[in-house]
């Protein structure tokens, strides 16, 4: 044998040249996106910050006519952001897909699920259709399921038609739910009628994209008829921008267009367009559940602070 094979092969682990100096430490998950989402996680998780009570439950009606908006999204994840901080909160389920709902984890397929459609055609004190969310103490929710799908006819009829979801929410005087968010389908039919005349104010999502203010002009018009000759407190209060691409001129664009048409109604945060939120859903959560310390997340919980610190100006004078 001779001395070359005697001595340690140089390319082996033995010689200190070839340890890697990508060594992991524990200081090397610091600065990785995924530790980032962690820790925002555990500061949104166990955040004790409490949020401002309003002196008067506030009554959202969350409409769009044009669909995609983030209408059902905005409504569950506000919701849910402003339980997380104490808020007592409800999420009254208008729109017969029952997406709210089921983004709220409630089972609304199980047979005799009490649902917003009893409420709407006065067969159930909306106290009896009420649902906790699992995922809050502070959530709740009124599903709908398929049965409300006939809603919209079987109310031409009666009398006062437009007025049974007001009624319905009268009702709930002492339950001492600081803020009622109303998802409505993405049409002007009488199921979106009775939102508009049983809430305080409206919510538009509006999302960063091509012929954004489509619709909303008309929107606009017909919650005009509605405070003149039904609802005279309703007003459109807050507008939210939804699905904003920072990358393209065009989300600038149209949020420069958006807040020149509706002024200071429009919240400063402005959410992003994310797969998490689209996500969330499909496991029965909120972003808030699904990924508290995602994008999506956080700027639901801005959003909702934002609304929240604006009692100021809301317009709702009556305790549900």
């Amino acid at each position: 044998m001779n001395a070359a094979d005697s001595r340690p092969d140089q390319d082996g682990p033995e010689n200190p040249a070839n340890v890697s100096r990508e060594t992991w430490t524990p200081e090397a998950d610091l600065d990785t996106p995924i530790f980032a989402a962690a820790s925002r996680a555990t500061q949104v998780l166990h955040k004790n910050q409490r949020l401002p009570r309003p002196p008067h439950t506030r009554v959202f009606t969350v409409a769009n006519q044009k669909g995609g908006v983030g209408k059902t999204t905005t409504a569950v994840n506000l919701a849910a952001a402003l339980a997380l901080h104490g808020l007592r909160t409800l999420v009254i389920d208008l729109d017969p897909q029952g997406n709210a709902s089921t983004a709220l984890g409630i089972d609304r397929r199980q047979a005799g699920t009490p649902s917003s459609y009893e409420v709407l055609l006065g067969e159930m004190p909306i106290r009896e259709a009420i649902r906790q969310s699992p995922h809050n103490p502070n959530l709740f929710c009124v599903p709908a399921t398929i049965d409300l799908a006939g809603a919209e006819i079987e109310l031409v009829s009666m009398v006062a038609r437009e007025n049974r979801l007001k009624r319905a929410i009268d009702d709930l005087a002492g339950a001492e739910f600081d803020y009622v968010f109303i998802d409505c389908p993405p049409s002007l039919g009488l199921l979106t009628l009775n939102a508009l005349v049983a809430a305080r104010e409206v919510l538009i999502p509006i999302q960063c994209e091509y012929y954004a203010l489509e619709g909303v002009s008309q929107l606009t018009n017909n919650i005009n008829l509605v405070k003149a000759h039904l609802n005279p407190a309703l007003d459109v209060s807050t507008v939210l921008l939804t699905m904003y691409d920072g990358r393209t001129k065009l989300a600038d664009q149209v949020a420069m267009e958006v807040r020149r048409y509706f002024g200071d109604k429009v919240l400063k945060t402005m959410i992003p367009r994310s797969v998490k939120v689209s996500e969330a859903p499909g496991y029965s959560m909120t972003i808030i559940d699904y990924d508290p310390g995602s994008r999506g997340a956080m700027s639901y919980l801005d959003a909702g602070r934002e609304l929240a610190e604006r009692i100021g100006t809301e317009q709702g004078k009556g305790r549900a």
